[in-house]
């Protein structure tokens, strides 16, 4: 760029004029290509005010390599630094989730949605507008079937999953991340396999917001940050298809904000995935609670994540979660 800037500046010179016109070609070329642009955490810094959370940074997930990260059912997490935290909003769109997208806007905070198709084929008029505000697009099945894709056949479960997959693309009008996240955490060694081999990364979650339960907004900020505080960074999992979760959403973002957290936004990329492992200690938080909400018909988890665990102290979900 600085070449052509210096050939404007020599064009003063008559000799020169053939320059400026090339110059100027290309200069319009590279405007129309978008390269002058600003990056969006540029822009968002420009545009967003001092007390808005913003994203402090991006990381890429690898779309050509997949694999499964969320301590409350895998032995891995995303390497994230103390108090940065990664949003996510599952079971949209749905009628609470223009007020959920007033909210992030208004922070100027980026997420990531894992949209059940059916809904996205309802209202795609909602899954653009997210896209267009930055937000990622990310899967969570097509159904969310109430006996959980680990109670289905595996061919049932895969159409199930690429439906979805169909449904949300459609929606979209654009191939969504290579994302994934199992309804109730309930997922298959084969159904694993099959995604990730795809170059899927499947997310659990590191704390939730519990936000499946009958409580107050207050209730639920009061609960996510107490679990928040308690783990310093990870990623959460709430519900825009949940209200209380859309009204508690502003003064969550202003919580983070004033609590010294930094919001991370997660893309599909080429670098690979910054991925930290588990201590020695780990065990699964969701697999003793899908035991016990699917009884023993439910099928063995990956043997990776067999295990129970109470890391974070997150009580279980309620009947229909997450």
């Amino acid at each position: 760029m600085t070449a052509i800037f210096l050939l404007l500046k020599r064009s003063e010179a008559p000799v020169a004029a053939p320059l400026l016109r090339v110059a100027l070609m290309l200069l319009a070329a590279l405007s129309a290509a978008g390269v002058f642009n600003a990056p969006p955490a540029a822009a968002e810094q420009r545009t967003c005010g001092p007390d808005a959370l913003g994203v402090s940074r991006v990381i890429e997930i690898d779309r050509a390599k997949g694999t499964a990260v969320g301590l409350q059912t895998y032995p891995r997490t995303l390497d994230l630094r103390d108090h940065e935290v990664v949003l996510t909003f599952d079971d949209g769109p749905a009628s609470p989730t223009p007020q959920v997208l007033d909210a992030l806007a208004k922070g100027c905070a980026r997420v990531t949605f894992f949209l059940i198709g059916r809904n996205a084929e309802s209202l795609p008029a909602l899954v653009k507008r997210a896209a267009a505000e930055g937000h990622t697009i990310a899967h969570h099945s097509y159904s969310h079937p109430d006996k959980t894709l680990r109670l289905m056949s595996e061919d049932a479960a895969k159409a199930d999953i690429d439906k979805g997959i169909t449904a949300v693309n459609k929606a979209l009008g654009a191939p969504a991340a290579p994302f994934f996240r199992f309804p109730g955490f309930a997922d298959t060694p084969a159904l694993v396999a099959d995604l990730t081999s795809r170059g899927y990364t499947i997310f659990g979650s590191d704390l939730w917001a519990s936000d499946w339960s009958h409580m107050t907004p207050k209730a639920e900020l009061d609960l996510v940050l107490s679990r928040l505080e308690k783990n310093r960074k990870g990623i959460v999992l709430f519900h825009d298809s949940q209200a209380i979760t859309a009204q508690m959403l502003p003064e969550f973002l202003r919580e983070l904000k004033k609590r010294g957290y930094s919001l991370v936004h997660m893309v599909p990329g080429d670098a690979p995935t910054p991925v930290v492992a588990a201590g020695p200690d780990w065990t699964s938080t969701t697999e003793p609670i899908i035991a016990k909400t699917l009884g023993p018909k439910a099928k063995q988890a990956p043997q990776e994540h067999e295990h129970e665990h109470d890391h974070g102290a997150q009580e279980a979900p309620k009947s229909g979660a997450p």
